[in-house]
């Protein structure tokens, strides 16, 4: 293992630790929330991953000269909507998937009502951490303001959840890249590029760096899709969590499907010095850790 490698794997892990305690806090004490429904949703928010999103968020705050503290309930309402869009992915009228990161489903522990429910109960949740921003870390409320927009609209119909439509309305058929790279620019980069922005904007970035930010997650989040399409045909099912080769049995039309492996592995390095010279043109003060973790990225295994 290189010194850099070693470097961003202990980022990571700082911050997972981070995270997740603000993850577990995050449901006021005083609130009365039925247990079932608590259960539901922390099973699924707990339940490991790569906490990708909101590390990305932290590194932005950081990479613009804020600190990670600040960003942090921004970081964990980006979780909060990611968590619910895998439950609600998981469903028997979504991709009937039984297992998620080696662990049952939602809905196969707690059946299908419950986990619709958990799902609504985190996406709402999530703009309550947005909003208690201004409150608990003194976050101008008008950059509290533009997290919350960008988020209903990163999230929303014009990205995350249009991206997921598009997916289904594909499994009748995608004929060519372009609806490919549709699908996967809304139903993940769109919550990429939103948790580098509100990081940014805990951070209080200025508009050149949020677009720096933007044009980076839009190319990480297209590279980590593509990479994930090439680990379905290659990966190791025990560091997945999942069944491989799942795509082909689906017979979903993939990256590699139109493009072969080959050239899919070198669109992932290009996309991803792509991002990385957005970043480095804008001169962010830190940029380091958003620069190591687009490497990380790009050669991960699982």
């Amino acid at each position: 293992m290189t010194r850099q490698e070693s470097q961003v794997l202990s980022y990571i892990q700082e911050n997972m630790s981070l995270i997740e305690e603000e993850l577990v806090q995050s449901f006021p004490s005083q609130w009365v929330i039925p247990v079932e429904l608590k259960d539901a949703m922390l099973y699924s928010l707990m339940a490991g991953g790569k906490r990708l999103r909101p590390i990305l968020a932290i590194a932005a705050a950081e990479a613009v000269g804020g600190h990670a503290k600040t960003a942090l309930p921004a970081a964990c309402a980006i979780e909060f909507i990611h968590t619910y869009s895998l439950i609600h992915d998981d469903l028997p009228a979504m991709d009937n998937d039984d297992f998620r990161r080696g662990k049952p489903t939602n809905h196969r522990v707690y059946g299908e009502a419950m986990a619709i429910l958990a799902g609504d109960g985190l996406l709402t949740h999530a703009f309550h951490l947005l909003a208690e921003m201004a409150m608990r870390y003194d976050v101008p409320a008008e950059r509290v303001l533009r997290m919350i927009r960008e988020l209903s609209m990163y999230a929303g119909p014009r990205g995350m959840v249009g991206g997921q439509v598009a997916d289904i309305l594909g499994e009748q058929g995608i004929t060519n890249i372009a609806e490919l790279e549709y699908i996967h620019v809304h139903k993940t980069s769109d919550l990429i590029v939103c948790a580098l922005r509100a990081g940014g904007h805990a951070a209080n970035a200025n508009e050149q760096q949020l677009d720096a930010l933007e044009q980076f997650g839009y190319r990480i989040g297209l590279a980590f899709q593509i990479q994930d399409d090439i680990l379905d045909l290659t990966g190791d099912e025990s560091k997945l969590g999942k069944n491989t080769q799942s795509d082909v049995k689906a017979e979903k039309v993939t990256y590699p499907y139109f493009l072969g492996l080959e050239a899919c592995e070198t669109m992932v390095k290009d996309l991803t010095r792509e991002a990385q010279k957005a970043i480095l043109l804008a001169k962010l003060p830190h940029p380091e850790r958003l620069l190591q973790l687009a490497d990380y990225l790009m050669d991960r295994d699982h």
